[in-house]
């Protein structure tokens, strides 16, 4: 819920050492917009969170349903990762920090668009983290293998990743759409039938052609898991981990 930018003119200026003296430098607001807004909704970065391959940042929600159609990071293109791109992304909070101290009233603002949201939907509106009183600071040792958590794990049930070739389509087939996502995480116990009405509803094919399957060498039976199938062909139809699909659109036989 990253708020818009207008509620916050170019005028604006900031302190470049954090203090109100006067002999200190100020620069307008604007100058810094590419280190604190997000790349695609151009507001002020809420929950930033950054992309482990490449170190961009953008508003949680933004990134989230950005990876929901493509698995590419919106401003240098890299691949994240191949099934699951929001694993490798990492909440930044010293960096929203910085955001909320140079944008006067922007996290009292989300604070209260948040609380809105709740409301509207009857549901409990989350408290806010709450510092310790003052005291004794009691430092504790970090452990060495201590990371942020990842935005999204991988659900251990989704246990095969899949990687879904399209080889072509037999002549007289033309109305169909180009599969987007080939790279897919699912259960083990899927079978071959299951991925073709993933491929038949992502691509919008009609009744009037069938999907066929090869793993390696091997065509593939509709009622076949993918689990059986990983272990019977084996490491030739694996490639970096993912079990390669081989698929084609044919017209059903005659006979």
């Amino acid at each position: 819920m990253s708020a818009p930018s207008g509620r916050w003119n170019n005028e604006g200026s900031t302190n470049v050492s954090g203090n109100d003296s006067d002999d200190e430098t100020k620069l307008p607001l604007n100058q810094f917009y590419p280190y604190i807004r997000c790349g695609l909704c151009c507001g002020f970065l809420i929950d930033a969170s950054t992309i482990t391959e490449c170190l961009h940042t953008f508003c949680k929600s933004c990134i989230v349903k950005h990876f929901f159609h493509t698995n590419r990071c919106p401003t240098c293109s890299i691949v994240v990762h191949q099934t699951q791109p929001l694993y490798n992304v990492r909440p930044d909070r010293q960096l929203q920090d910085i955001v909320y101290k140079m944008v006067p009233f922007l996290e009292e603002l989300e604070r209260k668009q948040i609380c809105n949201f709740y409301k509207k939907r009857g549901l409990p509106v989350p408290k806010p983290v709450v510092p310790s009183p003052q005291g004794p600071v009691v430092v504790k040792r970090q452990k060495r293998d201590s990371f942020p958590l990842p935005v999204f794990t991988i659900p251990p049930e989704l246990d095969v990743s899949l990687l879904l070739e399209f080889v072509g389509a037999e002549e007289g087939i033309c109305d169909f759409k180009p599969l987007e996502r080939k790279y897919v995480c699912v259960s083990g116990e899927a079978t071959v039938r299951h991925v073709e009405l993933f491929i038949r509803k992502k691509m919008e094919l009609t009744s009037t052609c069938q999907v066929d399957m090869v793993c390696g060498d091997h065509l593939l039976d509709h009622y076949q898991s993918l689990r059986d199938i990983q272990k019977s062909v084996g490491k030739e139809a694996l490639q970096d981990g993912l079990l390669v699909l081989h698929f084609g659109l044919v017209l059903p036989s005659q006979s």
